[in-house]
C-alpha cells in the first residue's frame, strides 16, 4: 500500500477475468458457487461477440453502429447504469417534500466470516433486525411515536474488497401518527431515533435472530469455523459481541427530495469495485485506488495478486433471487 499518485492505464475488471478467470476457475474448481461462476461467465462475455449484437441509430441524424450486448448480470461493473436509471425514475414520484436521512447499520467483524457461509440467512437477518429496530422505536411514543417508511441498500465490501456487511437506510424525516390521522415531523436536526438506542436494540435483535437460526439448523459452517455448529461454541463465540457497541451511524440530513436522488444514484447499484478505481493489470497483478478512512481519508493505491482479486471480488456475489434493496412501512408495496 502507498499514497496514490497520478492515474494509470485504464483496466476493467472484465480485462482481469479474461486474463486470468480459466487460471483462477482451475484453482478454486471445488470452492466456486454456481453463482459465482455464472458471474464470471457474465462479465467475461459482456459486450463481445458472445452475446451478439445489435444496431443502434440516432434519432436526430440517422447514424448507424453496430454494438455488442451486455450481460445484464447485476454484478458486472458495465452493466447497472439502466437499472439505475429505471429504478431512480420510479422512486421519484414517490418522494416527500421533508428531510431526508442516510443510516448505516453495520456487521461486527466478528461476524464476517459467518455471514461468507452463510449469506441469505446472515444478510436477510441483517434487513429484518435492522427493519424491526427503526421502525419499533419509531413507534415509540418516547421517540417520534410515528409509523415511518425507508429503504434499505445493502452492500458487502469495504474499500479494498474485504467483507463489510452493512445497510444503507434512506429515512424520511417523519412518518404518520399511530392513528393515521396526520403526518408527525421530527424536531431534531440530526437524526430524529437516539443513536445510541438503534445500535442496542439492533444488537439484541440480530444476536436473538441469529441464535435462532443456529438452533433451527439454518446455518453452515466449513473449514476453521466447523467448530460453531456445536451450541456451545457458537455461544462463546457470540459472547463478547453482546458487550461491544455496534456501529449505527447517522449522517446529516440530505435536506430536499432532489439531494435524495442525487445521493441513490451513487449507491444503488453499486458493485463491489466500479471500473474507474481500477489502475494497472501487470504481471499478474491488479492496482486498484481506495479510500483509507482512518487517514483522513486519504486516496491510496492497493495492489493484490489477480488469484486474489477475484477472490475478494467474487466474495461479493448475492445469492440467485436475493433482494438488495427493500422498502419498508409506508414505503413498502402494501402502503406505498
Amino acid at each position: 500500500e502507498r499514497p496514490l499518485a497520478a492515474t494509470g492505464p485504464e483496466v476493467e475488471v472484465a480485462d482481469v477475468v479474461r486474463a486470468h478467470g480459466q487460471e483462477f476457475r482451475q484453482a478454486h474448481a471445488g470452492s466456486l458457487s454456481t453463482a459465482q461462476k455464472r458471474v464470471l461467465r457474465a462479465i467475461e462475455d459482456c459486450r463481445t461477440s458472445a452475446l451478439g449484437g445489435h444496431l443502434e441509430r440516432c434519432d436526430q441524424c440517422g447514424h448507424e453502429r453496430n454494438a455488442y450486448n451486455s450481460c445484464a448480470n447485476r454484478h458486472c461493473p458495465k452493466c447497472q447504469s439502466l437499472p439505475r436509471d429505471k429504478w431512480l425514475e420510479q422512486r421519484r414520484s414517490e418522494l416527500l417534500p421533508c428531510e431526508y436521512f442516510h443510516v448505516v447499520f453495520t456487521l461486527p467483524a466478528a461476524l464476517a466470516p459467518l455471514a461468507l457461509q452463510n449469506k441469505q440467512q446472515m444478510y436477510g437477518l441483517l434487513f429484518r433486525a435492522t427493519a424491526e429496530t427503526l421502525q419499533g422505536i419509531a413507534a415509540d411514543p418516547k421517540h417520534l411515536g410515528a409509523q415511518i417508511g425507508f429503504f434499505a441498500i445493502l452492500h458487502t465490501w469495504g474499500q479494498t474488497l474485504t467483507i463489510h456487511p452493512h445497510l444503507h437506510c434512506v429515512v424520511p424525516g417523519g412518518g404518520l401518527s399511530l392513528d393515521g390521522s396526520r403526518w408527525v415531523t421530527c424536531r431534531r436536526a440530526r437524526f430524529f431515533l437516539p443513536v445510541r438506542v438503534l445500535s442496542r436494540r439492533f444488537r439484541r435483535l440480530y444476536l436473538r435472530y441469529l441464535e435462532q437460526a443456529h438452533a433451527a439448523g439454518k446455518l453452515h459452517f466449513h473449514g476453521g469455523l466447523e467448530r460453531l455448529s456445536q451450541p456451545q461454541d457458537f455461544a462463546r463465540h457470540l459472547a463478547p459481541l453482546r458487550k461491544t457497541q455496534w456501529v449505527v451511524y447517522a449522517k446529516p440530513p440530505f435536506g430536499g427530495p432532489e439531494r435524495v436522488l442525487d445521493y441513490l444514484g451513487r449507491y444503488t447499484h453499486r458493485v463491489a469495485i466500479s471500473n474507474n478505481r481500477l489502475q494497472e493489470l501487470k504481471d499478474g497483478q491488479v492496482t486498484f485506488s481506495y479510500k483509507d478512512y482512518k487517514d483522513e481519508p486519504r486516496q491510496k493505491r492497493m495492489t493484490l495478486s489477480a488469484d486474489e482479486f477475484l477472490r475478494r471480488f467474487l466474495m461479493h456475489v448475492l445469492p440467485d433471487g436475493f433482494q438488495r434493496i427493500r422498502h419498508y412501512g409506508l414505503l413498502g408495496n402494501r402502503h406505498r
